[in-house]
């Protein structure tokens, strides 16, 4: 029997491991780093502090509506090349549907797991599956192996919880830059078409609508972008400008 004096020095460990992983973590997403890298060395940090032998991070596609190994460190082809997994099916789909943890203790005995070849083959044995949620929203699944058999605790599946939150934290960040990044391209190319189209109609001396017409049938007839068009005009009469 466990006396209470080494339980509490193995969970004054946990808890120790717990906060170092943590730290690192954020350290990470304050590196500014890109999101590939940075998803890649956070499965390497959930590796290392719960000493799983494959820990990987799924992401949800939700327009095919599946899962997608987006970052792991684990070094099996099998398993990186493993296929996609539908919503709702296998361990990680049913997480990353209900958005609740599951702990499979023995995957060789688990029928809802999809592929037990790959995990007797790389020898994976337990598995801690947690969703990866932004605001109740699930986005993807953080996954960890182990090769013996482990029953995984409440502080271990806290640890990844927590962990699957850092994660989602970085994903939902990178999408933020994403989508600002996006809308000031949108704001820009407004403003270079619209520029753009005064110079044509004030030389051609037509509509501004018609203007607009000509750059976008250009477009269209080279394959190039409308923005493109425009930069082009600009930096015409600017030249023109320049040679007067």
């Amino acid at each position: 029997m466990v006396s209470p004096k080494k339980k509490n020095e193995a969970g004054y460990q946990i808890y120790l491991r717990q906060i170092e992983a943590l730290s690192k973590v954020a350290k990470l997403i304050a590196s500014g780093m890109y999101l590939d890298e940075l998803l890649r060395l956070i499965v390497s940090v959930t590796a290392e502090v719960m000493n799983s032998k494959v820990s990987s991070l799924m992401v949800l596609d939700p327009d095919k509506k599946e899962l997608v190994i987006k970052a792991t460190q684990s070094i099996s082809e099998a398993y990186n090349k493993k296929a996609n997994i539908k919503l709702g099916e296998g361990i990680a789909g049913i997480v990353a549907k209900e958005n609740k943890p599951i702990i499979v203790p023995d995957l060789l005995k688990e029928p809802r797991y999809l592929n037990q070849g790959i995990a007797r083959k790389e020898g994976l044995v337990s598995l801690a599956s947690v969703p990866l949620a932004v605001k109740g929203r699930v986005i993807g699944v953080l996954n960890c192996y182990t090769s013996q058999k482990h029953e995984f605790t409440k502080a271990e599946l806290n640890i990844l919880t927590a962990l699957a939150n850092q994660a989602s934290l970085a994903i939902e960040n990178a999408e933020l830059a994403l989508r600002a990044h996006s809308a000031e391209e949108a704001l820009y190319t407004r403003k270079v078409v619209e520029r753009a189209k005064e110079i044509l109609a004030g030389e051609a001396n037509i509509p501004s609508q018609e203007a607009y017409r000509l750059i976008q049938k250009q477009s269209m007839d080279s394959r190039k972008s409308m923005r493109d068009i425009a930069e082009a005009i600009i930096l015409a009469n600017d030249l023109k400008k320049k040679k007067n």
